[in-house]
């Protein structure tokens, strides 16, 4: 049976992300944590949405994702070069598709809908009354969470960011279940 699994911000090859704010020894160390902890729970047959930041606006470490298991899709982010650039092209050889959003329905959930972003969208977007937010899947903010009015945790909001979710893609079980849904 295929999974369906997240992560965002995998920031290969990125030194200051990696040593700085992630508290790694080297580049090859934290590298290796998400390639190992990747392949241990994704099937061949698997798709993983990788929202946002690959790497830091370089090619040179696109090589990695084809060590990584199973269909990868990738939701560009701000540190991702644009499809029409020369690295941007070289991502799609490493990946099944290259999007800017997606929306993702399962039945599983009562037919909830999850926006698929790197950036968290805006809590008040709403573009009329089919398209609402009830959950946004994203990363960019790396170790934060978006909160609501009263200082807590919005339930809308699913951080993917490698470091939220122990470096590991993750499923909509899995999701549920860290961030309480």
């Amino acid at each position: 049976m295929s999974r369906v699994r997240w992560i965002s911000d995998l920031h290969f090859g990125h030194k200051n992300l990696a040593v700085g704010l992630r508290k790694f020894n080297d580049i090859h160390e934290h590298d290796e944590l998400i390639i190992n902890n990747w392949n241990s729970v994704v099937g061949k047959k698997d798709t993983t949405y990788i929202l946002g930041d690959v790497t830091m606006e370089s090619d040179k470490d696109y090589y990695k994702l084809d060590i990584l298991a199973g269909r990868k899709i990738v939701v560009l982010g701000n540190h991702d070069p644009r499809i029409n650039s020369t690295n941007g092209e070289s991502l799609l050889n490493y990946v099944e598709a290259v999007t800017g959003m997606v929306k993702y329905k399962t039945k599983q959930y009562s037919g909830k809908v999850f926006w698929l972003t790197h950036c968290p969208m805006h809590p008040q977007e709403v573009w009329d009354k089919k398209h609402t937010i009830e959950y946004n899947i994203h990363g960019h903010i790396h170790g934060n969470l978006i909160l609501d009015k009263n200082g807590k945790p919005d339930k809308r909001y699913i951080n993917v960011s490698a470091e939220m979710i122990g470096y590991t893609p993750r499923t909509l079980e899995e999701l549920i279940s860290i961030y309480k849904l």
